[in-house]
């Protein structure tokens, strides 16, 4: 059984694991896959197929990045660690031979190999250093990788080369799904396959600052994404729900407004940032941020509003 199957909801203590990612820092294993692009074309086969301007970034840089079907939907939600000689991909670990498969497709006349990285990849969150700081980008070194990805409104880092019992002596508390897809509701962090999908246009994420570049070359799915950004707008966004009332209703329960269904609750978790339930939704435009709306589902209904996203506005330090 793979950690990604076997990590649970919760170590027993949801409070405390809440508040050791928000504190200190907590990390949960099995979620991240991580591929290793090497060869003398990498970085040039990179920059024509991901949204993501790799040859802009410098070696030891971080960034986001999306992998898109040709027509320009989502395939993949990545994190880029450019390096000197090599390029490092993490994504989804249930979509890590999927992306290398993707990836190899586009591979033509090209020197590039496609190595999966066999060490765990554990997700870090909190402000606490616990020595894997990456100074914003990223650095492999004694077999230890870690990688700054995400700085405010709470701090997150990839790690690999160090098994949970490392993690533990270092001082980090493992935290359950629970808590993780709380502070993902939080920040604003959709997971391919649960809040988006390969129906999913680029711009519905919320994400195309952080991951698209408009300044470089052409790129796979390049073209409904420049014809959104310069003449069109989208139906749905990527948004935050908070409850009104202290009832937490179960994912796939609708976002109604207007006596219209808007959306559907994709992660739902409780926020003691925020004071109440929250969850992720694409939600239809017609219901923007600071819409109140009603949740609802079979058995059950709460009002609600829509809220921008990250949620919170706390910065670790």
């Amino acid at each position: 059984m793979s950690l990604a199957s076997s990590w649970p909801e919760t170590f027993g203590d949801v409070t405390g694991e809440y508040t050791a990612a928000h504190q200190e820092a907590g990390f949960i294993g099995g979620a991240g896959g991580l591929l290793w692009a090497e060869g003398p074309d990498t970085v040039p086969f990179l920059q024509g197929v991901l949204s993501q301007d790799i040859e802009a970034m410098a070696p030891g840089a971080a960034a986001r990045s999306f992998l898109l079907a040709p027509r320009g939907k989502l395939e993949a939600l990545l994190w880029i660690l450019r390096g000197e000689e090599r390029v490092g991909i993490v994504t989804e670990a249930a979509q890590l031979e999927q992306v290398r498969s993707s990836l190899a497709r586009w591979r033509l006349r090209v020197k590039v190999d496609l190595t999966p990285d066999p060490r765990e990849v554990f997700d870090v969150w909190g402000p606490a250093p616990a020595g894997l700081d990456a100074a914003d980008g990223w650095r492999d070194e004694g077999g230890v990788l870690a990688a700054e990805v995400r700085v405010a409104p709470l701090r997150r880092r990839l790690v690999a080369g160090l098994s949970a019992g490392d993690l533990e002596k270092r001082g980090l508390r493992p935290i359950g799904r629970m808590v993780e897809t709380t502070l993902r509701i939080e920040v604003g962090e959709p997971r391919m396959d649960v809040d988006v999908n390969s129906k999913t246009i680029p711009q519905e994420t919320g994400l195309v600052a952080e991951a698209v570049s408009f300044t470089k070359g052409c790129y796979l799915g390049q073209e409904l994404v420049a014809r959104i950004d310069s003449r069109g707008r989208v139906n749905r966004h990527l948004r935050g729900v908070r409850m009104l009332e202290a009832v937490i209703p179960p994912t796939g329960a609708q976002v109604v407004h207007g006596g219209k269904a808007v959306g559907t609750l994709t992660s739902v978790g409780e926020s003691r940032a925020v004071r109440a339930p929250v969850a992720l939704a694409l939600i239809r435009r017609e219901a923007p941020p600071g819409t109140e709306v009603a949740v609802s589902w079979d058995g059950g209904e709460t009002g609600a509003m829509v809220e921008k996203l990250p949620m919170i506005e706390k910065l670790s330090p």
